[in-house]
């Protein structure tokens, strides 16, 4: 698959990257969300230190990756309690079914 040559800014050092025609949206929007969250640590926290900052940003995009992944699993047990559900209440129906055209 053919690769993409692209620059991308973290902090104040610009890094070459090869990524995929479909990852570089994706790869772009990261980079400026990033500079975001910096800018917002610099301003809101006054930390100047680009390593405290880079650190800090790291941190907290493991925090929000901790709870959506935990979100996702409560939901995914959710759906899959339903579908048990769902599963016996068909069976219940089908029983009745079978019971009801033997009399």
């Amino acid at each position: 698959m053919e690769m993409l040559s692209i620059k991308i800014k973290i902090s104040d050092r610009v890094y070459p990257m090869k990524v995929k025609p479909a990852d570089e949206s994706f790869v772009r929007q990261a980079a400026v969300l990033l500079a975001e969250r910096i800018k917002d640590y610099q301003t809101n926290l006054r930390i100047q230190d680009q390593q405290d900052l880079l650190s800090m940003v790291a941190f907290d995009c493991l925090v929000e990756v901790l709870k959506i992944e935990q979100m996702g699993n409560v939901q995914w047990k959710e759906l899959m309690a339903n579908i048990v559900g769902w599963g016996n209440q068909i069976e219940a129906v089908k029983q009745q079914s079978l019971k009801a055209n033997s009399n």
